[in-house]
C-alpha cells in the first residue's frame, strides 16, 4: 500500500493505495490537481488525459471512500455506499470518510492528490 494525500478545498484526506499496475501507473502521474464532476450524488470523476492499465471487476458494493477506475480512463471517488451492477478496476481507499461528502460538497471540486509524507 502506498499513502496518497488529497486536498479538496481546506480538507486533506490520507488514502491507501493498492499495489496494483493501475494503482502504479496513476501513483506515477503524482503530484496532480484535477476538476472533479460530481455524478449522480454519490460520487466525483475525472477523465484522465490517458488510458490507465485496468483490472476490471464487478465490485457489486461501492464503499464510501473507496477509489476506483471506471473504464481505463474515468478516475472515481466515491462519497456515498452503494449497491452496484458496474465494474470497476480497485484503486485504493480514503482512510477516514467522517467528513468525505462534506468536503466533496455538491457541483465540481478541485482535488489535489500527491503522494503522503
Amino acid at each position: 500500500m502506498t499513502s496518497v494525500k488529497i486536498q479538496i478545498g481546506n480538507k486533506i484526506c490520507t488514502a491507501q493505495f493498492l499495489d496494483n499496475a493501475s494503482s502504479q501507473a496513476l501513483l506515477a502521474l503524482l503530484p496532480m490537481t484535477i476538476t472533479m464532476s460530481d455524478l449522480n450524488e454519490n460520487e466525483k470523476f475525472y477523465n484522465m488525459p490517458n488510458e490507465l492499465p485496468t483490472h476490471s471487476q464487478r465490485v457489486r458494493n461501492i464503499n464510501c471512500g473507496d477509489l476506483m477506475l471506471y473504464g481505463s480512463d474515468c478516475l472515481v471517488i466515491f462519497y456515498k455506499s452503494f449497491n452496484t451492477p458496474y465494474s470497476y478496476t480497485r484503486l485504493g481507499y480514503i482512510d477516514d470518510t467522517s467528513e468525505l461528502a462534506n468536503a466533496l460538497g455538491n457541483g465540481s471540486v478541485e482535488a489535489t492528490f500527491s503522494l503522503a509524507g
